[in-house]
């Protein structure tokens, strides 16, 4: 399955608190290195990441629904979406070698 770095990073928050649920503003810090320029686009971006992996299974999430949208306050890990942060911890960085 292909996972943006954000969602690696949505995952790898969620596994280290497994069972317990997560609120969404820390997910903010993946941003502090990066030059985006709005607050609004960062949040934009991090509710469709988040909706993407509720769509595949890896999260739930908690909020609000009105008639026309989400409002997800807080997520949580499904058992899918543990197995899959444990082969993100797991996985290594394969070297370019030419055969």
């Amino acid at each position: 399955m292909r996972l943006s770095s954000l969602q690696k990073y949505i995952l790898l928050q969620c596994y280290h608190r497994i069972g317990a649920r997560m609120g969404r503003d820390g997910l903010v810090k993946f941003y502090e290195d990066k030059r985006i320029p709005r607050k609004a686009l960062r949040q934009k971006i991090i509710t469709r990441s988040i909706e993407s992996l509720i769509d595949k299974e890896l999260l739930v999430g908690y909020g609000l629904r009105t008639p026309h949208k989400w409002f997800i306050k807080e997520i949580r890990l499904t058992g899918k979406g543990e197995k899959m942060g444990r082969k993100l911890l797991g996985e290594q960085m394969r070297l370019p070698f030419r055969k």
